[in-house]
């Protein structure tokens, strides 16, 4: 259920893939999520015809291997699930892809039931109490 986009400067596909498996394994490690439970966008910048920008944010000193991992997921988990998964995933995108951690910016982004469709246009997680339309009115 989590949605996870990775954008990584002077990325090729290996290491979009690592990248990938890095955020992957540290949800399933930290949080819980089932393996198959995977639903990932992976972009790769060149520098010149799209590119990533960051400074030097709260004396953290980034450089050309920055990486963005934005991950939307259902509300719930606690403080300490939060940071023990941004931990893993700095851990592992070091050991999987080279990045150093100080190059991993993580933003979450937390959400509720309603808010997904996994396919045919149903709210497969929503209460079905709320699947009840209201009648059209006419004009």
């Amino acid at each position: 259920m989590p949605f996870v986009r990775i954008d990584a400067l002077g990325a090729d596909s290996d290491r979009l893939d690592a990248l990938g498996r890095a955020v992957h394994d540290a949800m399933v490690e930290t949080i819980g999520f089932p393996p198959d439970d995977r639903f990932q966008v992976l972009v790769g910048h060149d520098g010149v015809r799209s590119t990533l920008r960051y400074d030097n944010y709260l004396g953290v000193r980034r450089d050309d291997g920055v990486v963005y991992v934005a991950i939307t997921m259902r509300s719930g988990r606690t403080p300490a699930q939060k940071r023990a998964l941004y931990r893993r995933i700095a851990e592992l995108a070091h050991a999987y892809a080279g990045t150093e951690p100080r190059n991993v910016f993580i933003v979450l982004t937390e959400n509720e039931s309603i808010d997904w469709s996994f396919g045919h246009g149903v709210a497969q997680y929503a209460d079905p109490s709320d699947a009840i339309d209201p009648p059209s009115e006419e004009i």
